[in-house]
């Protein structure tokens, strides 16, 4: 089964690029990879499990740990219960004038 596997690592330079992705080539399963230097983000695809990718890309020696969800889910997903916990008073108002 095919999996995605994004990465944070600490890259630097074109050399440390490098260095993730003679890693990567050599790993078993993968399918495709990109290295964002700028981003310092490596996206891994291919019948790989999450662990094995980043076990692999830490024997670079970059510092290396799993990418986090985007922030603007992370924000969306922790505001939503905030507002259905704590409506404003507007919403209480509108809700009672549409339910009339």
């Amino acid at each position: 089964m095919a999996e995605t596997v994004v990465l944070k690592v600490g890259m630097s330079c074109q050399g440390c690029v490098g260095a993730v992705k003679r890693v990567l080539t050599k790993m078993e399963g993968v399918e495709s990879f990109d290295v964002d230097l700028k981003e310092q983000k490596v996206t891994v695809k291919g019948n790989v499990k999450p662990e094995d990718v980043f076990q692999t890309v830490s024997k670079t020696g970059k510092k290396t740990s799993f990418w986090e969800a985007e922030p603007e889910a992370k924000e969306a997903a922790l505001a939503a219960p905030t507002e259905e916990d704590a409506p404003s008073a507007p919403d209480a108002v509108a809700d009672v004038t549409t339910a009339a």
